[in-house]
């Protein structure tokens, strides 16, 4: 055949503009998801933007059986009847509330006596967001938030609608407060959090072992020389990395007071350069700065914000950080051995239990304990061989794409058939099991 016979061949299997192919093609119903977090910290936030990222990506390489994707994030506090600062409530308990905190996070509900759902949230609270679910008909919801899980599960009975909710735990435990029977699927980290879901009747094809999910750039590969060079770090030194900076600065009022206690001891550690990030805290940065100049210390670096966190983890030997779920799936995804600081509470808690028992962390509570431990390091760099390897283990650097596929596939699923799932309960309890982990 002839180049040009090949040429009308191919043309004739396109349809001509405004054929009745082209215009079935236009009307085809996108497929609306909906990822809620709730603006408490940034975790939440960061997990739920980097789903929505690679619904992106699976749109853009060709959709749902070449359905487009409509992502959709929001905040869930946006829609309460009283609009409340989401940050300033998560730092009420960073101070001397902190054990209080603590008992109501591990134990409130972690027993028997459990929680399913209910529509007490959004009758209370967040009727606007069941007006915007009835509006906008997503065919799916994703949580990344406890209230947000919660609140979209009051919309569904209220609504009686059938849409699957999809729950994402963006630490290493599962809160007892979760709608644990009304979900469709739970996301969670580990087989760990998986065995503290099925004491509590969730069934086994509700759950899937994703991992936490972290940003697409977490999952790159970078060139850890010209990173170090590009921010005039030394190539032939061991490169600790402090994340001290945070939109919320008060929850790092310890991490940093240690990190303070440190610095003066700093220049000891010659064969070590240190790296402060302050983030967009400009006092705190400044802070950092008079105390480098005023013990004269060549082998740290102070930087404020950093476009490149990903880039700039991935060229560090040593990560030093508070212990939450995203930071703590951060260090995992770019391989890089980690030092968790500070005595934790709460979720975090749970998240130093699970790193350190799976050997992928190191945990002190004092700038004593930090000091004792990089003079170890220091004098014995292998140290950190088992953590970096013990972390590959566990890392799930893809955890993003895996809850979007995994959302999909749930909306084509056969919905539940569990009769308690299609009545309206203004609050459901049950009772569960005896707990996998005894906390």
């Amino acid at each position: 055949m002839n180049p040009e016979a090949e040429d009308r061949e191919e043309l004739a299997g396109e349809p001509a503009e405004g054929s009745t192919e082209l215009a079935v093609a236009a009307d085809v119903a996108p497929v609306k998801v909906f990822v809620v977090h709730a603006s408490v910290g940034s975790g939440h936030r960061s997990a739920a933007y980097a789903i929505a990222d690679a619904l992106k990506i699976i749109d853009a390489e060709g959709g749902d059986d070449g359905r487009p994707i409509e992502t959709e994030v929001m905040d869930i506090l946006d829609f309460g009847r009283i609009v409340f600062n989401g940050d300033n409530t998560a730092s009420m308990f960073t101070g001397v509330t902190r054990p209080y905190y603590d008992l109501t996070w591990r134990y409130t509900l972690t027993g028997r006596l459990l929680w399913a759902g209910g529509t007490i949230w959004a009758r209370i609270m967040y009727p606007k967001f069941v007006e915007y679910v009835a509006e906008q008909k997503p065919d799916a919801i994703i949580c990344t938030h406890i209230t947000a899980a919660n609140v979209a599960v009051s919309a569904r009975m209220i609504l009686h609608a059938s849409f699957p909710i999809v729950c994402v735990p963006t630490d290493y435990e599962v809160e007892g407060l979760w709608p644990h029977l009304h979900t469709d699927l739970f996301c969670v980290a580990n087989e760990h959090m998986a065995e503290t879901l099925r004491p509590r009747k969730v069934p086994e094809k509700r759950i899937r072992v994703t991992g936490i999910p972290a940003a697409p750039d977490f999952a790159r590969t970078y060139d850890r020389e010209a990173t170090r060079a590009k921010l005039g770090l030394p190539l032939d030194k061991q490169v600790v990395l402090f994340l001290a900076g945070a939109t919320l600065p008060r929850p790092y009022v310890h991490f940093r007071q240690a990190t303070d206690e440190l610095i003066p001891f700093m220049h000891r550690f010659t064969d070590m350069h240190f790296v402060i990030i302050a983030g967009k805290d400009a006092d705190y940065e400044e802070h950092l700065d008079r105390l480098v100049k005023a013990h004269d210390l060549k082998n740290v670096t102070v930087l404020g914000y950093v476009n490149e966190m990903a880039a700039l983890m991935s060229a560090s030997d040593l990560i030093v950080c508070k212990s939450g779920g995203l930071t703590t799936t951060e260090c995992l995804c770019v391989n890089v051995p980690m030092v968790l600081m500070g005595r934790a509470y709460g979720q975090e808690k749970a998240n130093v239990s699970m790193l350190t028992s799976a050997g992928a962390a190191f945990h002190v509570t004092t700038s004593r304990e930090l000091y004792d431990l990089l003079l170890q390091i220091d004098a014995h760099p292998q140290m950190t061989e088992a953590i970096h390897y013990n972390a590959q283990l566990i890392s799930r650097p893809d955890a993003a794409m895996e809850i979007a596929k995994a959302t999909l596939e749930a909306i084509h699923g056969t919905p539940a058939q569990d009769a308690r799932l299609k009545k309206k309960h203004f609050m459901h309890f049950y009772w569960g099991g005896r707990p996998a982990h005894i906390r």
